[in-house]
């Protein structure tokens, strides 16, 4: 089976019905998508597939249908997505544990939504959790990537 990975295509033998968080983290060592709860209700396993957010453990590998993208192939090191810049500058993460996710989520989301109101924010995030509760640090940080992203 082959599957595009943040632009490189791999070639993988594995089971269809692997969960794509699985082929990510033990198959491809890439570790940015966290293994958060298994059942798609914490959004740490986030990923874009063809840039719409998904849930990596609750997709199969053998039904992912376009090319995936981590957290690892958003921005680079040179170039952090806006996103991802945002989340510097709000200092947002604690633990870090659920970033990943939440920047995935994020990202996706500012694709569909250029101008979110607080409120939209809050529904767009709401299933990405956070144990931290940097909630009102991870709604500013949307706020500034959206500004970012509407300023390019």
């Amino acid at each position: 089976m082959k599957l595009t990975v943040n632009g490189t295509e791999h070639t993988l033998d594995v089971e269809p019905e692997m969960p794509l968080l699985w082929v990510l983290r033990d198959e491809l060592k890439i570790t940015g998508p966290k293994y958060g709860c298994g059942i798609a209700q914490c959004g740490a396993c986030t990923v874009h597939v063809d840039g719409s957010a998904v849930r990596s453990c609750s997709i199969t590998v053998g039904d992912v249908d376009g090319d995936v993208t981590t957290i690892e192939g958003l921005g680079t090191p040179d170039s952090l997505h806006a996103v991802q810049a945002a989340w510097v500058a709000h200092q947002v993460a604690q633990c870090g544990y659920c970033q990943s996710g939440q920047i995935m989520q994020a990202a996706s989301f500012l694709d569909l939504n250029s101008e979110p109101t607080d409120e939209d924010i809050d529904n767009a995030m709401s299933a990405n959790l956070c144990r931290c509760g940097t909630y009102p640090r991870i709604r500013e940080a949307v706020k500034t990537a959206a500004k970012t992203l509407n300023e390019a």
